[in-house]
């Protein structure tokens, strides 16, 4: 299947948390997520995938034309107090391009891609590379390690000790999570993480590694304690073993989609993408059809918004 299935340093200033207060949407009841650029960057189409770097500058994420048509990746600039109008990545546009992923040097980005490999169209996504240049970002280049195999790998990241951390439908067609370690310089054969993490019926889409390899953050679908669609879970590393993930409960999770996890490079936020709306919203009453126009064409039309809420909060409410 190629094709993501069922569609997809605590330090920040007090000086920028009141700047960003404009470009922050205040959460809902119950819901701590803070809608991060409403109108400009989440809009009623379906946005994804928020990587902002450690400077709070720039905000790489992904919109898509719901379900797969295209995937497009995209940026923008923090300019006098609020997010800028988005413009297409120099390398985006074409292909498929889906969950972009900065490096935690902030110099390069992860992504998945069913681009042409070595000129031919593989019907796959793959992992790819972009780095960044004196003169921009350059042109990306397929990952030469054993994230890459015949099969689907839809997320990647990487610690800032090499190791990867991926997503692959590799092993039995549906999505798992997967390592590979970097060892005097060389990656290693793929790990597959294990029962804890791929079960029968989960499908993992998203991995993403702390910096520091202290934990991880999952989007997926299918485990026992989920809310309902999709959530979002994080496992921690101690003493070298990888927890059960963990639920990140109902201030994060909601009965729809939730996924999509990143952290921040100020390392201050989680960063995710959330469906919640008229989708899953209760209702006392059958919906009319003008009711049912007007949602969705709005905001909270349960299509994919970009928010944030604190990792302090996040790590205090999960330790184990």
């Amino acid at each position: 299947m190629s094709e993501k299935f069922w569609g997809r340093k605590i330090l920040l200033s007090a000086v920028f948390c009141g700047m960003a207060a404009c470009a922050y949407a205040a959460p809902k009841s119950g819901f701590a997520g803070e809608m991060i650029g409403e109108g400009v960057i989440s809009t009623p189409d379906d946005e994804l995938g928020g990587s902002i770097t450690a400077d709070g500058s720039t905000l790489y994420f992904e919109k898509s034309v719901p379900p797969h048509y295209l995937y497009i990746m995209c940026e923008s600039h923090w300019q006098n107090g609020k997010w800028g109008a988005p413009t297409v990545l120099p390398f985006s546009g074409e292909y498929r391009d889906t969950d972009p992923v900065l490096t935690p040097d902030g110099n390069a980005m992860l992504f998945a891609s069913d681009r042409p490999v070595d000129g031919v169209d593989r019907h796959h996504f793959f992992i790819w590379e972009a780095k960044k240049t004196d003169k921009g970002w350059g042109e990306p280049e397929f990952v030469h390690n054993p994230v890459n195999d015949g099969f689907d790998q839809v997320f990647a990241s990487r610690a800032s000790n090499g190791n990867m951390y991926f997503t692959s439908s590799r092993k039995s067609g549906k999505y798992d999570v997967f390592r590979t370690r970097l060892v005097n310089g060389k990656y290693q054969e793929a790990e597959d993480l294990g029962a804890d993490f791929n079960g029968p019926t989960t499908f993992t889409f998203e991995a993403f590694v702390a910096p520091d390899e202290s934990f991880l953050l999952l989007g997926a679908f299918g485990r026992e304690d989920s809310l309902g669609s999709s959530d979002l879970y994080i496992s921690y590393n101690v003493n070298g073993r990888w927890t059960k993930p963990q639920n990140l409960g109902p201030t994060v999770n909601t009965r729809a989609r939730d996924y999509s996890p990143r952290i921040s490079g100020d390392g201050n936020w989680l960063l995710f993408t959330s469906e919640t709306g008229m989708t899953t919203e209760p209702r006392t009453a059958p919906i009319t059809y003008d009711e049912f126009v007007k949602a969705s064409r709005g905001l909270h039309n349960g299509l994919g918004n970009l928010y944030r809420v604190p990792l302090g909060d996040v790590l205090r409410d999960t330790k184990p």
